[in-house]
């Protein structure tokens, strides 16, 4: 389980610096926000197309490479984006990286979910090595990019290098029970899929999904205008809304070993909505504690949403992991450019109100949810692989 989130820190530290890359875009080629944010949008549209396809290729066949080949592809693609000399070719290089960042999840995330053996808080510490490699982006991409400009930017492959060492250190490790637990013939679950149910903790992870995204391509803009401040005070707000998530994350783990995930989920929701108010409204150094406050709700639910839509689709658990970490996070940033838009045709303030409302449409998809029964795996294969993680472990 340490392995496996050290790398998925590696491989989530590239769905930060696209963002934590936006300012330092807008000085140096001069964008505007509809133009900057367009980067945010290719690296997740492209994420978000794919996505399902690797989730649904992993419920059939064990894919175990995807983990360092996925870790390099994101890497290079955001290597390649700070020197290439054209919008288009940007773009295309932060698409690359969106492409790996897909492939990556629905795998690790099954590895993960066998690894920990069905837990809660395993798959919060699994989820809290991609929230700290957030974390670290904007830090990342501040010590490379402040010193050299973007064209340092190659710099920026290291983290990926480490991340597919990493991944292919735990699969040697546990070879044999990534290949068993990867293919659908190999995890006959016991249970009907809740297709209904699943759609909407979906519909409310996309709440969740533009309210982050929106937030994370915008704060460092937005807190330089509401503090006065520059690069720095920017650079914190980011690293504030993703630094929260490390303890959002494990709470929420905890707090769903003691209440019912959904009950969890609910309340998260419920109280992200005055969080966001404040960090769009209140002026001056405060708003930092709404930033911090703000992660925290958003977080809380992060790693339950995954085992919660593994456990409605407990037949497609590849699907549900593509879905729920890996879609739903990265189609947030197809509202980015229309945020974007907005800000240009008016104020990044006004843009950024409407985010007010999403955790509360989260929330009354959630009201009607039931909370699912794990899936118990078939003797056979699934039960040797329970036996294999435990030796692994």
């Amino acid at each position: 389980m340490t392995l496996l989130s050290v790398g998925h820190a590696c491989v989530d530290v590239y769905q930060g610096t696209v963002a934590a890359l936006v300012p330092f875009f807008v000085a140096e080629r001069g964008w505007g926000y509809a133009a900057a944010s367009g980067v945010v949008l290719a690296a997740s549209l492209l994420s978000s197309v794919v996505q399902p396809s690797f989730g649904a290729l992993t419920d059939r066949w064990a894919l175990p490479w995807l983990l360092p080949v996925s870790t390099l592809a994101a890497g290079a693609g955001i290597a390649l984006s700070g020197v290439c000399g054209s919008y288009r070719l940007t773009l295309a290089a932060v698409a690359l990286s969106g492409i790996g960042v897909a492939a990556y999840h629905p795998e690790a995330a099954r590895v993960a979910r066998v690894a920990g053996r069905g837990g809660h808080t395993a798959m919060g510490w699994f989820s809290l090595g991609g929230n700290l490699g957030f974390a670290t982006a904007p830090l990342l991409v501040w010590a490379v990019v402040a010193v050299d400009g973007l064209r340092g930017s190659p710099l920026l492959a290291v983290p990926a290098v480490a991340g597919a060492v990493a991944s292919g250190v735990a699969l040697r490790g546990t070879r044999r029970v990534a290949a068993e637990t990867a293919g659908g013939s190999a995890r006959v679950a016991d249970g009907r899929d809740d297709w209904g149910s699943f759609a909407r903790l979906s519909g409310a992870v996309v709440c969740r999904s533009v309210v982050f995204l929106g937030l994370s391509t915008f704060i460092s803009l937005y807190v330089r205008q509401r503090t006065g401040g520059g690069a720095v005070a920017g650079t914190a707000a980011l690293f504030v809304l993703y630094l929260g998530g490390a303890v959002g994350t494990v709470a929420g783990g905890r707090l769903a070993a003691r209440f019912r995930r959904v009950t969890v989920v609910r309340w998260a929701y419920a109280l992200t909505v005055p969080a966001v108010a404040g960090v769009v409204l209140v002026p001056g150094p405060a708003l930092y504690v709404f930033v911090a406050l703000t992660s925290a709700g958003l977080y809380v639910p992060f790693s339950l949403h995954v085992t919660l839509g593994q456990d409605y689709l407990p037949r497609r658990m590849g699907t549900a992991s593509g879905v729920t970490l890996g879609l739903t996070v990265s189609v947030g940033g197809i509202a980015s450019p229309v945020l974007g838009a907005v800000a240009d045709a008016t104020s990044l303030r006004t843009a950024l109100v409407p985010l007010i409302a999403l955790p509360v449409i989260g929330w009354l998809l959630l009201r009607t949810l039931r909370e699912p029964e794990p899936p118990r795996a078939a003797e056979g294969p699934a039960t040797t692989a329970r036996s294999g993680t435990a030796t692994a472990r």
